[in-house]
């Protein structure tokens, strides 16, 4: 009994130490875990606002250049909204209509938690640039998504974002669709 004085101690703690490290990996799971889910609620965030703008193009064809007009991007900061010369006074309205409420979208208007606006990415920027088609009388478009994510991947190659989000940052991410306007005109 004397040689064992004290072992029941040195047990318990070395049962402690293996409990601490046994919680300590389950603790690192669930930031990760934790992470993954922010970045998967942000990609799809981003998903359903490029379908969603390019919807609004779509509907709006007949203007489809007044969305993207040369413009890099639609941010969080108050820059105004691309001016555009086609078309009639409706569908101008329109797609100003269309492209102020694609940014408040952007900076997250549609979920509120007290005074902050949550509903959004980290950062978002939304891109819409005009690209070569094979035919000028069907024009491409390509709507994109940018925003930071929370852990590093490989710098996209698309530029939405990179004047805000840095060109070559490892958590910038980029979502986008091209969308094909369709001439419905009869001749």
């Amino acid at each position: 009994m004397k040689n064992q004085t004290g072992m029941m101690l040195i047990e318990a703690l070395v049962s402690l130490v293996i409990a601490a490290i046994a919680l300590l990996g389950t603790v690192t799971l669930m930031a990760k875990s934790t992470r993954s889910e922010m970045e998967s609620y942000q990609r799809v965030q981003a998903l359903t606002l490029v379908q969603d703008m390019a919807s609004r193009i779509n509907a709006n064809r007949q203007v489809a250049s007044c969305y993207s007009n040369g413009a890099t991007g639609l941010s969080t900061t108050t820059a105004p909204l691309p001016d555009c010369a086609t078309g009639s006074a409706v569908q101008i309205a329109t797609a100003n209509a269309d492209l102020a409420a694609w940014k408040n979208a952007l900076l997250g208007s549609s979920e509120v938690s007290g005074a902050s606006k949550v509903g959004a990415m980290i950062g978002a920027v939304g891109c819409i640039d005009q690209v070569a088609s094979f035919d000028p009388n069907y024009p491409v478009y390509r709507v994109s998504v940018a925003w930071q994510g929370l852990m590093p991947t490989a710098a996209p190659k698309l530029s939405c974002g990179k004047a805000s989000l840095g060109n070559t940052s490892p958590v910038r991410r980029v979502i986008s669709i091209q969308v094909q306007i369709a001439n419905l005109t009869t001749t």
